[in-house]
């Protein structure tokens, strides 16, 4: 066996050098997996307490990830639109709409998703519910993303005050099931799963194992044929 050329060695030391970069990586999406799976069991935590009332007053942080129970009228006047929002696949839009309580505050509600070819557009009127309404959903901070309602810059807009978070309906248990205008769907409440973190790791792991499996692969395979190139042998030399 020759001894190995600087090259050889130089791109084993590459070779090794982003292998431990891809276990790093690896390492910290399951650093990303350890704390999504803390926040998801404080999120749990947070909607399996007692549901609290929406009234005047009513905090972001006090209502985040709660439940929240509202009953009021709504008011289809100052319904808002998130448009771009997909169900399954098919484009749509949410129908936020302010919920005037009793002690003449509002809460915006986010009655569900309505199917939209264009994503923008629908005819609102028929997807409009009884105007009096007793709410049980879950609260989410606002604006929850790009282009949703924020009911903090719309307070100079509304003829009253507006709580300052999003109350997302949530389906009804199927004891208390009504009927809905169709096409009208409710929101699942948002998933509190492992997301992605565990499979990127995994994927992470595996480049390292190619690459620094492939490069001593590599590296032997040039020791062994010799800084001509050619296996060991002289007839290979004549």
């Amino acid at each position: 066996m020759t001894p190995p050329r600087a090259r050889d060695v130089a791109g084993l030391v590459i070779a090794v050098a982003l292998a431990a970069g891809c276990v790093r990586l690896g390492v910290w999406q399951l650093d990303r997996l350890q704390q999504r799976r803390a926040r998801n069991a404080q999120l749990r935590a947070a909607r399996e307490r007692p549901a609290v009332e929406a009234r005047a007053g009513l905090t972001a942080d006090s209502a985040a990830n709660r439940r929240v129970h509202a009953a009021g009228r709504y008011d289809y006047a100052h319904q808002r639109l998130w448009r771009a929002r997909t169900y399954e696949g098919v484009p749509g839009v949410a129908l936020v709409t302010p919920l005037r309580l009793a002690d003449g505050s509002a809460v915006f509600v986010d009655r569900g998703w309505a199917p939209s070819p264009d994503a923008a557009h629908v005819d609102e009127q028929a997807y409009e519910e009884p105007d009096t309404a007793d709410v049980l959903g879950l609260g989410l901070r606002a604006p929850r993303g790009r282009g949703d309602v924020d009911p903090v810059a719309l307070r100079d807009s509304l003829p009253y005050p507006v709580l300052p978070f999003i109350l997302q309906q949530v389906p009804p248990p199927p004891a208390s099931y009504r009927p809905l205008p169709p096409s009208l769907m409710r929101w699942p409440a948002p998933a509190l799963d492992d997301g992605p973190h565990l499979s990127y790791a995994i994927q992470w792991f595996s480049f390292a194992v190619i690459i620094l499996g492939g490069s001593v692969a590599l590296f032997r395979k040039s020791l062994a044929e010799g800084p001509g190139g050619a296996v060991g042998n002289p007839a290979n030399y004549r």
